[in-house]
């Protein structure tokens, strides 16, 4: 019996010893696996960073995707291929992407912020609009989770919303351009001028070298009647930019309809001084003279409009209209018939018919003399 005995352990140590050979053997082969699918998976997210650079979009999105499935419980993955699909302007694509990013890693804020931006893409702007808020939740300091909450309440509609939105920002950005520069279009997109007004006053006192909140300001001053206001504003403009002829043909035209000729035309010169082939300057400077009874020299001004935009009917028809004055009514009614074709391709029906009225005037001048 004890020889017996002796005789089985050796070949129970023997078993002992193959089956734990096998098992290290398959756990070796478990962790090389492993470790070939990590390798695999990080040249793979590599591969997709370098595609993206080299703005290589399919190719991109072809190694994220063979990313995931090596890893499915990997967010930055997922997130990839959101990015990725933003890129491509395939938005939808993009939302299921930050979507399942999202399930992942609730917690980042910056995958919120993604899903907004795609779903305000799609026009799913109440949707953006609570990814946004729970952007702002993880990440309150963040002016750009306000900026994008606000654009997607404003395409929606909530216009209080998006305003109480835009105070939040500049309490905690009080120099911030775009925020006082959108809320204030809220604000006269619902007719709240007074409050539009004063939102920009104290924007142009924060910022007073942003020429944008100015230009803005004298707008709104000016739509409201408050011309001394709206001309001292732009003339504060014109220190800060005094290459910029937008301002001078702004101030021009304001003091055109105010009659102030002399003053206006003085605005329009340096309009076509910064910038010659400006027609709205030309046009403004021969109706002047049209105005004061230089008919010659409004003809000169009106031909060179002309020039400038031969397809524009207007052009035609205030030649036609100088030239009428001085009576050379051939070239006025070559003119005006050139104005009225130009109508007609428009689809301008009401100068369409001004421009008929001339000519049949014309016409019945010519009969009786």
């Amino acid at each position: 019996m004890r020889l017996k005995f002796l005789s089985i352990v050796p070949l129970s140590l023997a078993i002992l010893v193959v089956s734990w050979d096998a098992a290290l053997a398959q756990t070796t082969a478990a962790f090389s696996l492993v470790q070939a699918n990590r390798l695999g998976l990080n040249d793979l997210l590599l591969a997709g960073k370098q595609y993206v650079e080299e703005q290589n979009y399919e190719e991109a999105l072809k190694s994220y995707q063979q990313a995931a499935e090596l890893d499915r419980e990997n967010a930055q993955i997922f997130s990839g291929i959101g990015y990725v699909q933003t890129l491509r302007k395939n938005y939808d694509a993009a939302v299921r992407a930050y979507q399942q990013a999202i399930a992942l890693a609730p917690e980042n804020p910056k995958l919120h912020y993604a899903l907004g931006f795609s779903l305000g893409k799609t026009g799913e702007n109440l949707q953006a609009a609570e990814a946004y808020s729970r952007a702002i939740e993880l990440e309150p300091e963040n002016l750009q989770n306000y900026l994008g909450l606000g654009v997607v309440l404003t395409r929606a509609g909530e216009y209080e919303r998006a305003i109480d939105t835009y105070d939040r920002i500049l309490t905690l950005a009080p120099d911030n351009q775009q925020a006082y520069q959108i809320a204030s279009r809220i604000l006269l997109q619902q007719q709240r001028y007074p409050e539009a007004i004063a939102l920009l006053e104290k924007a142009v006192q924060q910022q007073p070298y942003e020429l944008d909140l100015k230009l803005q300001l004298a707008g709104v001053l000016l739509q409201q009647g408050q011309t001394t206001a709206g001309l001292k504003i732009l003339e504060s403009a014109k220190r800060i930019a005094p290459q910029n002829h937008q301002i001078y043909l702004q101030t021009a035209n304001i003091l055109a309809r105010q009659g102030k000729q002399d003053l206006a035309l003085g605005e329009y010169r340096w309009v076509a001084r910064l910038k010659p082939n400006s027609l709205a300057a030309i046009e403004g400077m021969g109706k002047i003279y049209l105005d004061k009874q230089d008919r010659a020299r409004a003809i000169v001004y009106f031909r060179r409009g002309v020039e400038i935009a031969p397809n524009n009917p207007r052009s035609y028809h205030n030649l036609g209209v100088a030239l009428q004055a001085r009576q050379r009514n051939e070239e006025a009614i070559a003119a005006l018939t050139k104005a009225l074709e130009l109508y007609q391709n428009n689809g301008n029906t009401r100068q369409v018919n001004r421009v008929r009225v001339l000519l049949e005037e014309m016409e019945l001048e010519s009969e009786s003399n």
